[in-house]
């Protein structure tokens, strides 16, 4: 397939003129090196995004880049063997956003190390529509179960559960077989938490115990806030089970003590979805293809936009009105 010579892409740039990020027509040579070229179907909006696109978190560490951390489409040139002409591909962190340029371009330059081959059982759209999100949300699982959770310890909390990553928790959590308590500051949204597998929905005064020790109520969980709603999930885990962090939406603090790690045995678990290695990546899509397959991604896809729309989701997203997950089409 003949590549154009320029393309658009959604690029950001900090310099002598100051931190701005728009659309651009750029041609091949100016993206990032790689063995893989691919013409892009889709990206996705993730918190992170919203930072780098906006400037208000220091998340690129050079410039300029496209923006996007997510990206999936069809292969159109390659020098590893490994991948042909017409492949479907995806990739989610790896350094997109960051230190090499994103997936918010017609066209992405790819490293062949951190592609992955479309697992069978999920479509391009479906990819981007988990993209970041499911993948983090997936990986949290991932660890619980190798630090063995079990349904019988009890009901998962989700914390920002109207979020997308942790709506998409949500439902990977109870499509494995677990019983998923949905916490939320967004009580209009009780009634789609329920709809994509929440059995219970609660308010944030559930994480509101500021005691090192409360009665236990939960098996684990998956918090995406941090502060004080994280140290109150510990407070209430039961011995040995595990919690997950994968975001600070509220804070990067952390106010606890160590009485459920060592009275308990309560583990936390650190999600860090961006270098996780090849294996455990290719591992969690395939479970992302198959058994943990969300049931419900087109009612958690809440909008769909194209480039041009990013700057509005951006801002809605880091005032607080995230809700579902932002697909990204081009």
């Amino acid at each position: 397939m003949t590549i154009p010579s320029a393309f658009k892409a959604f690029r950001i740039h900090d310099d002598d003129a100051g931190y701005r990020s728009g659309i651009e027509e750029i041609a091949l040579e100016a993206l990032a090196p790689g063995e893989i070229v691919i013409k892009t179907a889709h990206s996705s909006v993730n918190f992170k995004d919203a930072l780098a696109g906006t400037g208000k978190g220091k998340i690129l560490r050079t410039f300029p880049l496209v923006g996007g951390i997510d990206v999936a489409g069809h292969v159109v040139a390659s020098t590893d063997k490994a991948f042909k002409e017409g492949d479907a591909v995806l990739a989610t962190g790896s350094g997109l956003s960051e230190t090499r340029d994103g997936g918010y371009s017609e066209y992405a330059r790819l490293e062949s190390r951190w592609a992955i081959p479309l697992p069978s059982g999920l479509s391009l759209r479906e990819s981007m529509i988990l993209g970041t999100a499911g993948f983090t949300a997936a990986l949290a699982l991932f660890r619980m179960r190798e630090n063995r959770q079990t349904p019988e310890l009890g009901p998962l909390a989700v914390t920002g559960a109207s979020g997308g990553v942790g709506s998409l928790a949500i439902d990977i959590f109870s499509r494995a077989g677990f019983e998923v308590h949905a916490i939320s500051g967004k009580p209009e949204h009780a009634d789609y938490l329920t709809s994509i597998g929440a059995h219970t929905v609660l308010g944030r005064d559930a994480l509101a115990t500021k005691r090192p020790m409360e009665t236990a109520r939960f098996g684990g969980g998956l918090d995406n806030v941090g502060g004080a709603m994280l140290a109150s999930l510990l407070a209430q885990t039961v011995p040995y089970g595990n919690v997950a962090s994968a975001g600070l939406a509220a804070t990067h603090d952390l106010p606890t003590t160590v009485m459920p790690f060592i009275i308990r045995g309560v583990s936390l678990l650190g999600v860090a979805s961006a270098g996780t290695a090849r294996d455990i990546r290719e591992e969690v899509w395939r479970l992302l293809a198959s058994d943990w397959k969300p049931r419900h991604l087109d009612r958690i896809c809440t909008r769909e936009v194209t480039l041009r729309q990013l700057p509005e989701v951006f801002d809605t997203m880091l005032a607080g009105g995230s809700f579902g997950r932002t697909l990204v089409t081009l």
